[in-house]
């Protein structure tokens, strides 16, 4: 009889019966259960995975502080910033060049203590995160520092354009407010002349960026690096390849209302009257004085007596030259030495210093009652006299930047180009150069009887331009903040041509040349310009002259002389190119002495007023629309209005043809006035197809 077989326990199968009736199997039943294993497995592998991405945040935070946190975002690589409790998103940067999607777990040893927090690529790079000592009481601020592992790696931070409306950094040939609407290539973040390279960055630049979400970016003054600007995207931050240089900046979310440290060491009141440019012959000292007393008398009869008349540096040189004889250099001392040079020739030995008190009786006043302006820079012609004795007795030859001697070798000059010549620049390193050079400026400004002196040339890296290595102290911006520094000393009448780690100095500050259009690297160009030199700190500036100096698309347009005329009018200095009675009718002749007037009793004490809130608490004078309506995304991108302090806000028009324009009211639950129709306005609004003829500029006093 067949016998029923023994029940066995269910739960646990004898591995020698299962292995034997395995290998009983036939190959294709051994198939399917090799298949089912492995539909087994990748499903459990894909359980696996989901769970994970349910469960895991797909942000990790890494380092949390009083006011705001950093954060890991999982998937594209990227750092973010928000802002505690709500945890509300200040910023985003995107990580470039490391395998940032999945990071590799923290050290220890950078952890530990809270204040710190590190991620490491072993063949890439090292990130390092730190809650950085507070700058100011109540301030909260976060150092980000990438260090490469190896030369090849390009160390790159991309600041995200999403929803974030960004400020400050370097100035541009056709300026944008805010920077989302720039593009630029990635170059160094140096200032430079955009007259001789107009896709570079322009005389002003700090390396400090304002967010519209309150979050400050400031790069670290030692650290060369290079910035990329993608339209309405992206900038970007980006060390040197092949370098083994860290990527260092500091962010800072917001606390209180964003702005410029205070850090100014004098003040001086704006100009109550406007500068007239010199264009007139120059082909001898004669002719100069002839056309200066002849631009004198016509502002004279055309009752515009009071001013500056401002000469060139060509002009200033021809008159220079006949002050003394040529000169003979004598060495580093001072006796024997040279005045500055200009491009055009050497200047004579200098006299005892004329007293200040005692200047005006002794020089003959060229453009009574008018004041002077003269114009020098830091270059010298290799053709001129004293640049070629220089050479011959080498006794002045520490005077010009020189490239890196070889062991045993003598030092070369740097030649590079101004003006379309061949030139040497002044070394400022040399404490002896120096001295020389500003004694020579005083002599000259007090032999010509000249109230102020403007110094071109300031802006650049005459070494970076060349790609020649650099002193470690002219890296950079080094030269201009070396120099800035210097031309302080002469004195408030001093104007320079560039500002980079100088707006603590008492300096005016002249604007870049603008086209003669309507353009951005024109007009349009202005009041952006405006917001983004005083932002950065530099208030007392001298725009260009009204109407712009380059020669635009429509030279000597009338209604383009008049809106720029309107614009200026409320700016520190009011400064002309051509005069009024050469470019256009009577009508605006007359409207240009409204102007002055207008500038001189409205304007000057509005910015003494606001000079002093400067001051003390750091606010730039001249303010963009979202000042008084920091959370209103509408005001970010307002590029044609701006605040004098918080009071009165000018909103010109910019558009060739038009007589009506929108205007934004900043400041919810504020009350604005027309000035010119007497009309009251709640704040936080907008006016649209608001009328503005040619003959009105719309002015809102709060």
């Amino acid at each position: 009889d067949r016998t029923m077989p023994l029940s066995r326990h269910t739960g646990q199968l004898p591995e020698s019966t299962w292995t034997l009736g395995f290998r009983e199997m036939t190959e294709p039943w051994k198939g399917a259960v090799g298949c089912l294993g492995v539909a087994v497995f990748f499903a459990m592998t894909i359980g696996i995975i989901s769970w994970q991405a349910l469960e895991q945040s797909p942000e990790e935070w890494v380092l949390r502080g009083r006011d705001a946190g950093m954060l890991w975002e999982r998937g594209r690589g990227a750092l973010l910033l928000r802002a505690l409790p709500a945890g509300r998103p200040v910023l985003a940067i995107a990580v470039g060049s490391v395998p940032a999607t999945e990071p590799p777990p923290p050290r220890d040893r950078c952890w530990h203590d809270g204040g710190q927090f590190c991620y490491s690529w072993e063949e890439d790079a090292e990130l390092r995160l730190s809650l950085e000592p507070p700058a100011a009481p109540g301030t909260e601020c976060y150092g980000v520092r990438w260090t490469p592992l190896r030369p090849d790696v390009t160390l790159k931070d991309c600041f995200s354009m999403a929803n974030v409306s960004w400020y400050g950094g370097p100035s541009t040939h056709a300026q944008h407010w805010p920077l989302n609407g720039a593009e630029s290539p990635a170059q160094p973040l140096v200032s430079g002349d955009l007259s001789t390279n107009p896709d570079g960055f322009g005389p002003v630049l700090e390396r400090f960026f304002l967010g519209s979400t309150g979050v400050t970016v400031t790069v670290a003054e030692d650290v060369s690096l290079l910035l990329s600007v993608e339209s309405q995207r992206q900038f970007c931050l980006e060390a040197r390849a092949g370098g083994a240089e860290p990527l260092q900046y500091r962010l800072c979310p917001p606390k209180r209302p964003a702005h410029r440290p205070k850090h100014l060491t004098r003040t001086f009141p704006p100009r109550r009257a406007p500068i007239w440019r010199y264009h007139g012959p120059e082909g001898s000292a004669a002719r100069i004085k002839r056309g200066l007393r002849s631009l004198a008398r016509r502002l004279k009869r055309h009752r515009l007596q009071e001013g500056v008349v401002a000469l060139g540096e060509r002009g200033t040189t021809v008159l220079a030259a006949a002050v003394r004889p040529p000169c003979h250099p004598r060495g580093h001392g001072e006796g024997g030495a040279a005045l500055p040079q200009t491009p055009h020739s050497c200047l004579s030995r200098p006299q005892e210093p004329v007293p200040s008190g005692r200047r005006r009786r002794q020089v003959p006043a060229l453009v009574e009652p008018l004041e002077l302006s003269i114009t020098l820079s830091p270059y010298a012609s290799v053709t001129s006299p004293l640049f070629l004795r220089s050479l011959r007795g080498g006794e002045a030859e520490g005077y010009w930047l020189s490239r890196q001697p070889r062991p045993g070798a003598s030092s070369i000059p740097l030649l590079t180009t101004w003006k379309g010549q061949l030139c040497a620049r002044l070394n400022v390193t040399s404490e002896a150069a120096l001295q020389w050079y500003l004694a020579r400026a005083r002599h000259l400004q007090q032999a010509l009887g000249a109230t102020y002196v403007a110094f071109e040339g300031v802006e650049g890296n005459s070494f970076l331009e060349q790609d020649v290595p650099a002193p470690a102290e002219l890296e950079g911006d080094g030269y201009s903040e070396v120099l800035a520094a210097a031309l302080a000393t002469l004195g408030n009448g001093t104007i320079i041509s560039a500002g980079t780690r100088s707006s603590h100095l008492p300096l005016f500050v002249q604007m870049r040349p603008l086209n003669s259009d309507w353009s951005h690297a024109g007009l349009k160009g202005l009041i952006p310009s405006v917001l983004h030199y005083s932002l950065l700190g530099y208030n007392f500036f001298i725009p260009d002259a009204v109407g712009g100096s380059l020669a635009g698309a429509t030279p000597g347009d009338p209604e383009l002389f008049v809106r720029w005329l309107q614009i200026v009018t409320f700016l520190p200095v009011m400064a002309f190119g051509t005069p009024p009675w050469l470019c256009c009718d009577t009508w605006v002749l007359n409207l240009t002495r409204q102007c002055i007037q207008r500038h001189r009793d409205f304007v000057v004490p509005l910015l003494l007023k606001y000079s002093e809130e400067w001051q003390s608490l750091g606010y730039p004078i001249f303010r963009p629309a979202w000042w008084l309506s920091p959370t209103d995304p509408v005001a970010f991108s307002i590029e044609d209005e701006f605040l004098i302090g918080d009071e009165v806000l000018v909103a010109p028009i910019t558009e060739k043809g038009q007589t009506w324009r929108d205007i934004y009211l900043p400041g919810e639950g504020h009350l604005w006035l027309d000035t010119n129709t007497a009309r009251v306005f709640d704040g936080g609004t907008t006016l649209r197809n608001y009328s503005a003829s040619l003959a009105e500029v719309p002015v809102f006093v709060k």
